[in-house]
């Protein structure tokens, strides 16, 4: 319980991963609540009134299995695991015209937060939280351990989402899933990259998701290593290697010409 209206909802959920990261090395929560604002458009009595607004946060913290005989769980959530939890909350609310753009904001980590943009609207920030922000918020965790929050307006993700969309009939025909590595400038937003890989790959290319950046002097400075997973699929016969390859060797070549990108071998 609370003497005033609060004006933020990752304030609240933050000290509630606080406390459990007394208890706990793995935390994942999430809430909807909403804040309250002042109202800049208010006129006469509507301007005391404040402007109530629902956000949509979700924190997580640790390893990404408390329990398990796999030795990759025991590895740090980061910020893909945080990006796919919100690319899964969007493909089920039937959203396809999705940006993460590169954003700047004090109380994430530079370089690791990024906008959420629906239909060219932006919806809210997420990413990693800024050492200084874990230390205000007393959370206890291992050294260089991220903790990953979202902030977003629900509203104006809602009023997004359409109101009849398309569906699939249940694939007969097996998915064939291919990873592959890309060596890009620092300055390429890997946004700009998953758009071309999909807009080329398609209609074989249904899925493409990052799961990895790599720096370091494997690389070279100023480069970044992109790794994706890709999903193809044919809904009229089984694909054979021979056809994905092609299609990734299409892939590959686009992006060469479109962004300068490398194979990583």
């Amino acid at each position: 319980e609370r003497s005033v209206m609060r004006h933020s909802v990752l304030n609240s959920v933050l000290e509630i991963v606080a406390e459990n990261s007394k208890r706990h090395a793995h935390v994942e929560l999430f809430e909807v609540g909403h804040v309250y604002l002042p109202n800049p458009n208010g006129v006469g009595e509507a301007a005391i009134l404040p402007d109530e607004k629902r956000r949509l946060v979700i924190a997580m913290t640790g390893p990404r299995s408390e329990m398990s005989w796999l030795p990759t769980d025991a590895e740090l959530m980061d910020f893909f695991d945080l990006k796919g939890i919100v690319e899964s909350l969007l493909d089920g609310l039937h959203l396809d015209q999705v940006a993460f753009k590169p954003a700047q904001h004090h109380a994430f980590y530079p370089g690791r937060v990024a906008e959420l943009v629906v239909n060219g609207q932006s919806v809210g920030l997420l990413g990693q939280l800024h050492p200084y922000v874990v230390e205000a918020y007393d959370i206890q965790i291992e050294e260089d351990q991220p903790v990953l929050a979202t902030d977003f307006d629900l509203d104006a993700l809602l009023v997004q989402v359409p109101d009849l969309y398309a569906v699939r009939s249940v694939p007969r025909f097996p998915p064939v899933q291919q990873d592959i590595a890309l060596v890009v400038d620092e300055t390429v937003p890997a946004d700009q990259v998953h758009q071309l890989i999909m807009q080329t790959g398609r209609p074989l290319l249904t899925e493409a998701s990052l799961f990895d950046v790599f720096r370091g002097e494997q690389i070279g400075a100023g480069k970044k290593s992109l790794a994706f997973s890709l999903t193809f699929q044919s809904e009229e016969t089984t694909l054979t290697d021979k056809v994905v390859a092609k299609q990734q060797q299409k892939i590959v070549k686009r992006l060469e010409h479109e962004v300068g990108a490398q194979l990583r071998g």
